[in-house]
């Protein structure tokens, strides 16, 4: 696996969804829909940005993000 995956390309990617998700535009919705559009977006970005955010260690096949969640207070 180490020969064609490459961590820091995979969060790169992350942190592209992010940012896409973040700059998406709002389809011409109303309602119920409109509001279920706006939270899921906020959920794609919410888990693209902790991803892209993580700590990537790989060794032995073994990939581990690590995400700090704790407050920066």
């Amino acid at each position: 696996m180490n020969d064609f995956f490459d961590p820091d390309a995979m969060i790169a990617r992350f942190r592209d969804r992010a940012e896409a998700v973040r700059k998406r535009s709002m389809p011409p919705i109303e309602g119920v829909e409109r509001e279920r559009f706006k939270e899921q977006a906020r959920l794609d970005f919410m888990d693209y940005a902790m991803l892209a955010d993580a700590t990537v260690h790989f060794e032995d096949g073994v990939l581990t993000l690590t995400i700090d969640l704790r407050s920066g207070d």
